[in-house]
């Protein structure tokens, strides 16, 4: 009897969820042969390669990353049989073209979901996600881990991957102090997610392998808090799934995916931002909800923010530094530290891009809706070092951060900066705390 061909498979991808669809589905599955991935969204991943070590035995020379540009040449020259769409934040057209594109090649087009890729924790699971980059995530999964802390929990964190730099190194990553952050080499987007839960005392994980990242947390933790990026739905089977929206992009919780996976599964939906938004807008995500999840509970929120010596800004002329991710592919024009230059007296908010250097040219390029933001790229060592002259060689009295990380931690600037935090806080009711109380009270009792 002839042996079954195998099906051929390529993973489209941003060094993320498409390495935990290979590992939990595809790495030890002999009726397919992941033949490549290709990678999007994040520079300098393709060209490199998925190492033997991770990939498993049926793949003992790694798995090769190429550009999702050649997407219908990789098709037809690898006959491949399956294209899997693995990344996220993007509008539903977008997948729908990439779809296209693979049909017209002659290939398959799939989109795995939660009961094929989630894995289940033997503690309890909260998960915080997003209909978009920049809807609150960070603040809504701090609030979350300090409610827990002041309930007496063990709450370990699990951050969505971020693997940029040697994968072999990022197998399990585990963060509790700031020398950690130097010793794993983070990013600057690692270091934005990292620093305030290690800034509270809390542990976090992160890394490549998302089953054994689990089973070590488990060990020190009483509850599992998986803090996702991007807008992408968990890789932990959640107990209590909490969604944010941002009423500043009313209808992107039904146009984005998986953005719109995670509002119509939510559990608990908080529309933030409610004190800056438009009163139509907010009405306009309320009416999604009703649609389509009525029987969320919905949270009302807001997330001030909180300037270290904002007598700095005034009358200055400010150079504003944001997070990368919520304004390159998340969209937006500006964040926390556009608000700060403005509430606080800044004279003027300079145009970085005059200042640019190196890759901080290229997404000035990539990204045209920004003009007086620089956002806090950060993929590497180099581009690091490209963001800091940036900042030095620009025409400004004063940096404002807006990323939640502090850059002079690992960057010598010749200017004096401010920090922006922004924390959330509920408006009305239900709180939060209400919430997280009635489901550890569950909780306690399905342990008995």
């Amino acid at each position: 009897m002839a042996e079954k061909k195998k099906k051929r498979v390529l993973i489209l991808g941003a060094a993320g969820r498409d390495f935990h669809n290979f590992n939990v589905f595809f790495r030890d599955n002999p009726e397919y042969e992941v033949v490549a991935f290709t990678a999007t969204q994040i520079p300098d991943i393709e060209g490199r390669l998925y190492p033997p070590e991770l990939a498993g035995e049926l793949y003992p020379n790694g798995i090769p990353i190429w550009s999702e540009d050649d997407l219908e040449k990789i098709i037809k020259e690898h006959d491949i049989d399956i294209v899997v769409f693995a990344y996220s934040d993007v509008p539903h057209e977008h997948v729908m073209h990439l779809a296209s594109r693979a049909h017209s090649a002659g290939a398959d087009f799939w989109l795995l979901g939660p009961k094929s890729t989630m894995l289940k924790s033997s503690k309890p699971v909260i998960a915080v996600t997003a209909v978009r980059t920049g809807c609150g995530k960070s603040q809504t999964s701090r609030k979350v881990a300090q409610l827990l802390q002041e309930m007496g929990y063990k709450v370990v964190a699990i951050r969505h991957p971020m693997p940029y730099g040697d994968l072999r190194k990022q197998v399990v990553q585990r963060f509790a102090t700031f020398e950690d952050l130097d010793k794993h080499e983070c990013t600057i987007e690692e270091r934005e997610e990292y620093e305030p839960y290690i800034e509270r005392g809390m542990v976090v994980y992160a890394g490549v392998d998302y089953e054994k990242i689990l089973r070590e947390a488990e060990k020190e933790a009483d509850i599992i808090l998986w803090d996702g990026g991007n807008n992408d739905f968990p890789f932990y089977e959640p107990d209590l799934w909490i969604v944010v929206t941002d009423p500043h992009r009313p209808g992107h919780e039904l146009k984005y995916h998986p953005g719109e996976t995670n509002f119509r599964a939510a559990d608990v939906i908080i529309i933030n931002k409610i004190d800056t938004a438009n009163r139509d807008d907010i009405q306009k995500v309320r009416e999604s909800i009703e649609k389509v999840n009525p029987n969320a509970t919905v949270i009302d929120a807001a997330s001030p923010i909180f300037v270290d010596n904002p007598e700095l800004i005034k009358g200055k002329r400010v150079l504003v530094v944001e997070d990368g991710p919520t304004l390159t592919h998340g969209g937006m024009k500006y964040g926390a530290g556009y608000v700060a230059a403005k509430k606080f007296g800044g004279k003027e908010i300079i145009d970085p891009r005059p200042y640019a250097v190196g890759s901080i040219v290229e997404t000035y390029k990539k990204y045209p809706h920004l003009d007086l933001i620089l956002p806090a790229m950060g993929y590497g060592k180099k581009q690091i070092k490209e963001l800091e002259e940036t900042i030095n060689r620009a025409d400004a009295d004063v940096v404002i951060m807006g990323t939640p990380v502090d850059l002079r931690r690992f960057m010598n600037l010749n200017k004096p900066a401010v920090r922006v935090r922004y924390e959330l806080e509920e408006i009305g009711q239900p709180k939060l705390k209400d919430i997280l109380k009635e489901f550890v009270e569950k909780c306690e009792k399905l342990k008995k």
